[in-house]
């Protein structure tokens, strides 16, 4: 160490401090390096005891190894409450690849109205944005089965109010919890209603695959019918409007056995993320609303009403 000390002593001291510095900094460099093992030195034996340190990454081979590809892990079932419209479109009908942004120049935007629909996963919405960007209605989640409510309801829908869009509010159907009529009353008394106002549009079923087990909720093709009968009925003798349906033609299929059952009393909002809305479910011959994509600008979906916004007013008031 004493070849340091003198460094040390003529750094603090001379003129030539650059010099003394890189002097210094080579020894202690040579100093602190390991020294090279002995060559009668016994090779390290691996130890014994079990280690926490990580094992090292092995060393890349120029050979081709097999791998195993890794088990999709299964994805957990969302908690109850946290389905939202549109849920299983994406898994169950997919999305054209040319599409999930806006319909087709064959779907006039003159004679179209553009709107979103939202629910918590949004939390509070830039309203006044979404009108500069030219949406002007919007849907809000209020409930779900008769166990929930959205804790951002009244942000979103009297904040879209306030802001100059028509609103209107949604109902997640569970038919495996509870009957139709039941879980009406439960829209109805918290944010389902409508008013003839002309900027309140009305109550909307969103009756789809089920996010929490079976797509047709354990019922019957006919059960289903008479569930969505039961509703329907329930909402229209509560408010005085028609609700209006939203599902999928595959899923409509699938559960209802495409029943044309409503086509003549209920306006229909039709899920698929393409180009155009495709066949329509058993019924209705024109779709009133239509939810074209899931990754629209702001708040993710978005949703045409087939119509001006004049046309719109009138729909709102009924």
């Amino acid at each position: 160490m004493e070849p340091v000390r003198h460094l040390i002593r003529l750094h603090r001291s001379s003129r030539s401090r650059l010099a003394v510095t890189a002097a210094l900094t080579g020894l202690l460099i040579a100093l602190s390096a390991p020294a090279a093992p002995a060559d009668d030195a016994d090779p390290p034996q691996p130890s014994t005891s079990p280690s926490t340190s990580p094992s090292p990454s092995p060393t890349p081979s120029t050979a081709s190894t097999p791998t195993t590809p890794a088990v999709p892990a299964i994805p957990a079932l969302p908690a109850r409450g946290d389905a939202y419209m549109g849920m299983g479109v994406l898994t169950h009908d997919g999305s054209l690849p040319d599409t999930d942004t806006a319909p087709s120049d064959t779907v006039s935007r003159a004679t179209q109205t553009e709107g979103v629909d939202v629910s918590s996963y949004q939390g509070n919405v830039d309203w006044k944005a979404l009108w500069g960007d030219g949406v002007k209605w919007a849907y809000t989640k209020a409930t779900e089965g008769t166990y929930y409510t959205n804790p951002y309801f009244t942000q979103q829908y009297d904040g879209s109010y306030d802001a100059g869009l028509i609103r209107g509010s949604y109902h997640f159907a569970t038919p495996d919890t509870t009957g139709g009529a039941k879980q009406a009353d439960y829209f109805v008394d918290h944010g389902g209603g409508w008013s003839k106002d002309g900027k309140t549009l009305p109550g909307v079923l969103d009756i789809e695959w089920n996010p929490y087990g079976d797509a047709c909720y354990g019922k019957s093709k006919s059960g289903m019918v008479t569930w969505v009968r039961d509703f329907l009925n329930r909402y229209k003798a509560r408010t005085g409007r028609a609700a209006v349906v939203y599902t999928a033609t595959s899923w409509w299929t699938q559960c209802t056995g495409n029943s044309g059952a409503f086509g003549a009393t209920n306006p229909l909002w039709i899920a698929r993320y393409a180009s155009t809305p495709g066949t329509l479910p058993s019924g209705w011959s024109a779709y009133t609303m239509w939810q074209y994509t899931s990754t629209g600008k702001r708040v993710g979906d978005h949703d045409r009403f087939n119509g001006t916004t004049t046309q719109l007013k009138d729909f709102a008031t009924g």
